[in-house]
């Protein structure tokens, strides 16, 4: 695939990375020589746990959190809006497992940050849209059921589908936990049961399945074993209790990410195999996780990487020290990730409702260790036999990014992080990120990423599989989305220079590269009316863009956008992109271009001997 970077940069022009005014200040991340910036928390939002779905069941919470990129905009005042799609797991578990159907949720999000703070956790504001089951192809629900102890839990290959979990009453099990939307509107689903990853059609219609690894599938007695020790009441639980290979009980595929350019599908166990140190409850020795990465650009998903990423430790308020297990992921990069860990039995509605650790990590794969297809996918091979990483295998690096339990930054929005336990208290499980840029273009590399709770259904008016209940705490568990800004140079779309600029020796030259095999689809763009609305000074009143290849010679021009014949494509391509809208009827200028890999410059100058601030924009173009 060809890629896009910059290679040079004259008069002025450079990448910038601006902090949104009013935020607190910085706190940056470093990591092979990539920065990251954490502009702190700038909105909350609610949804009460007692709120029911289309099928008037308990709603449940965020285990996952996915974006349609197209939808996302930024208004003329300064909000957002867009639509989500929320990932629940397995429904209300107490005692047991139930027959709730599988399903997710689509929600229309309107964002108005605050990033001050604000007496009224209100920022976010949550419509649940709609409600779509999960099913087989002939319509049968998929249910949260734990998968049968035995081969009964196994349901044999068949229609192109490996050996699936299934549960005592013949339906095929699920315990959802990631979520990862495609551009036609099909997803993926991770599960823990399996661990698999699901593929559904955008009406929840199951249409394939991906089993990982020999290493990661559970076995009891020699034989494929999906139980996770959590049967329904009256069914028996799998002998032995525990996996003697492949994923701990309740500590399957917890995180899954499309990578930026939507080749490659991450997936993340929660923490290490049996095999691995994985000895179940908080063992010391789990600390070593398996990350899969599939290229899915072929009509089979493709396994092409695997890498280790070693989990954060924490010590209690008891002085006991703990693996925090990672509850989700999300590709910034081909080689950066987002991963999001935390202690476990802390916080709302717990005996201890203050968490040791709920932090964001950035880990980077670039230098690890590829063991896809090599001794260690077969479990008699282990990675960390007792903990022990083996000398062959170098792991991701990481540094921590954002603390959720800062609590400057909670206090901000009238939250907590203990140790009263009220509905200010966090909740203790975040288990949902999303990211979505803040369209900005005095900071063009600024994203919001959006950070959900998993409020395990406790509310005290709930209802699953017809049958009402309430959760014995008395409490009430409100599903809550945190929203933080940051600035990611790592997740670079597009290159963004701004400079003052005028004519000829004073024009904003920038230069770029299409690298790779083939011809690469471009939005360029010379802004500069537009800039005023958000709040530039200055701005160039009317810019011309032309870009010129490698000889010199130039190839494309635009004078006024709007005047462009495919007018309609270029406000297609940057809704597409996610670049923010440009004035209709201004004098910006864009171009939409196909580019034959090579070295060429965009150049943008005031028409008439103008002067004035530019931003020169170069988008991939989907």
């Amino acid at each position: 695939m060809a890629s896009l970077r910059l290679f040079h940069a004259r008069l002025a022009a450079s990448l910038v990375f601006l902090a949104p005014l009013g935020a607190q200040t910085p706190v940056a991340a470093g990591l092979n020589g990539h920065y990251y910036v954490n502009h702190g928390l700038v909105g909350v939002g609610r949804i009460p746990a007692a709120t029911r779905d289309k099928f008037g069941e308990t709603l449940g919470s965020f285990s996952a959190l996915a974006v349609d990129a197209k939808s996302w905009r930024r208004n003329a005042d300064g909000t957002y809006a867009g639509t989500f799609y929320m990932q629940p797991d397995r429904g209300y578990n107490n005692p047991g497992t139930t027959n709730w159907r599988a399903r997710f949720f689509t929600l229309s999000i309107a964002f108005a940050p605050a990033p001050a703070g604000a007496v009224v956790q209100n920022q976010v504001g949550i419509t649940v849209a709609d409600t779509t089951l999960l099913t087989e192809a002939n319509g049968t629900p998929l249910t949260a059921l734990d998968t049968a102890a035995g081969a009964a839990g196994v349901r044999a290959a068949a229609g192109g589908l490996p050996p699936l979990p299934q549960a005592f009453n013949g339906r095929l099990s699920i315990d959802a936990e990631g979520i990862a939307r495609l551009p036609d509107g099909s997803f993926y689903v991770s599960d823990e049961y399996g661990p698999y990853i699901f593929k559904f059609s955008a009406t929840g219609v199951l249409q394939s399945a991906i089993r990982p690894p020999a290493a990661i599938v559970p076995q009891r007695n020699g034989a494929d074993s999906f139980a996770s020790n959590n049967p329904a009441p009256g069914q028996p639980a799998p002998v032995p209790v525990d996996p003697t290979v492949g994923r701990q009980n309740n500590q399957g595929l917890e995180g899954l990410s499309l990578s930026p350019d939507g080749r490659t599908l991450f997936a993340l166990l929660q923490s290490a195999t049996r095999q691995d140190g994985g000895t179940g409850g908080a063992s010391l020795t789990r600390f070593n996780a398996r990350l899969l990465a599939y290229d899915i650009t072929g009509a089979i998903p493709a396994l092409r990487g695997e890498y280790v990423l070693q989990l954060p430790t924490t010590r209690t308020a008891a002085g006991a020290t703990l693996v925090c297990a990672q509850s989700e992921i999300l590709a910034i990069s081909n080689t950066q990730i987002l991963v999001l860990a935390r202690d476990a039995g802390f916080g709302r509605t717990y005996p201890i409702p203050t968490a040791t650790y709920r932090k964001i990590l950035v880990y980077d794969i670039a230098g690890a260790t590829n063991i896809a297809g090599t001794r260690f996918d077969d479990p008699a091979n282990p990675i960390a036999p007792g903990g022990v990483l083996d000398s062959s295998i170098r792991p991701a690096l990481r540094a921590e990014f954002i603390d959720i339990n800062d609590s400057a930054q909670l206090a901000k929005f009238g939250l907590r992080n203990g140790p009263t336990d009220d509905a200010n208290n966090l909740s203790e499980k975040w288990e949902a990120m999303a990211l979505v840029p803040a369209l900005d273009p005095a900071a063009p590399n600024d994203w919001f990423l959006f950070v959900g709770n998993d409020n395990d259904f406790i509310t005290q008016s709930g209802l699953q599989d017809g049958v009402a209940y309430a959760h014995p705490s008395g409490a009430e568990n409100d599903s809550m989305l945190l929203v933080y800004r940051l600035t990611l140079p790592g997740r670079i779309n597009n290159l963004s220079s701004r400079a003052q600029t005028g004519t000829g020796a004073a024009a904003q030259i920038v230069g770029f590269v299409v690298s790779g095999p083939r011809p690469k689809p471009l939005l360029v763009r010379g802004v500069g009316p537009t800039l005023t609305s958000y709040g530039v000074t200055g701005a160039l009143a009317d810019p011309v863009l032309t870009i010129f290849n490698a000889a010199g010679q130039g190839i494309y021009s635009n004078d006024n956008w709007g005047d462009a014949a495919n007018a309609a494509d270029l406000r297609a391509a940057a809704q597409a992109s996610g670049a923010f809208a440009l004035t209709e009827g201004s004098r910006d200028s864009a171009l939409l271009v196909q580019l034959d890999p090579g070295a060429y410059t965009a150049q943008v100058a005031g028409v008439g001997g103008t002067t004035g601030i530019s931003l020169v924009e170069i988008y991939e173009a989907p």
